[in-house]
């Protein structure tokens, strides 16, 4: 397990630039070595710049005819409700980039049951990644975000999918937004080859100094806990979001 790479760049804009060229270089040695590139998506505000980026000039993207989008999470709202995760990168970029649907894996949460969207996405994970019962999938790449209370993807502190080391999806129930989520499960995002969290904005400083910096020993936040076991952790912050790090350059 490595140590976390901290990158700190000036502002979104230079964000949305770093992490367009991480992940195409990634895809590139993905295709190269396997002949695909599977990434998993983030949802939030973050993210936008990027998918923004891409947008505007595809080209800056990975390999789209090579490329699999799947989501670290997702909220429970039809793709059209401007909440979800799905909706927003598909109205952001995915319509406008060289990409066939066939390569779009969203969690199709809706209005049906989220117990039965996370079954229904571990099924397509382990079919995709032909992942036997007893085997971790491994994403090439996952973008990750960074809640203010320490959550990553849909996992926040004290849910019962924090805890799940069974299986690839869980959906739980967030008592502080008072609505259920689905999510990527803690293991499958260890398994990545990379995981890259992406932090911007002064109000992300004090929980990005707190993860990065504070003690873990005793009931560590959801995003301490991503450490991959065999792969790369990147954290690109902006200089706002890293004004409070001891160590920040």
């Amino acid at each position: 397990m490595s140590e976390p790479a901290i990158r700190i760049v000036a502002d979104r804009a230079s964000l949305a630039s770093s992490a367009a060229e991480t992940i195409r270089e990634r895809a590139e040695a993905a295709i190269a070595a396997r002949g695909r590139f599977a990434l998993a998506l983030s949802g939030g505000s973050t993210p936008l710049v990027l998918f923004e980026r891409w947008a505007e000039d595809p080209l800056t993207g990975p390999p789209w005819e090579r490329t699999h989008l799947f989501w670290g999470d997702e909220r429970s709202v039809p793709a059209s409700d401007p909440e979800s995760n799905f909706g927003n990168a598909q109205r952001a970029f995915i319509g406008r980039v060289p990409i066939q649907d066939a390569n779009v894996h969203p969690i199709r949460i809706g209005d049906g049951e989220p117990a039965d969207a996370a079954r229904r996405y571990e099924v397509e994970l382990r079919s995709f990644f032909g992942a036997r019962p007893d085997v971790w999938p491994r994403f090439d790449l996952v973008l990750l975000g960074l809640g203010g209370d320490g959550h990553t993807a849909s996992l926040f502190p004290g849910s019962t999918a924090l805890g799940d080391r069974e299986h690839l999806v869980a959906s739980s129930w967030v008592e502080r937004l008072q609505t259920h989520r689905v999510s990527l499960t803690l293991p499958v995002l260890n398994h990545a080859r990379c995981v890259m969290f992406l932090v911007a904005g002064a109000d992300k400083a004090d929980i990005l100094a707190r993860v990065l910096e504070g003690q873990r020993a005793h009931d560590p936040l959801p995003a301490q806990v991503v450490r991959p076991k065999a792969g790369e952790l990147i954290w690109l912050v902006d200089r706002a979001a890293a004004a409070t790090l001891q160590h920040s350059d």
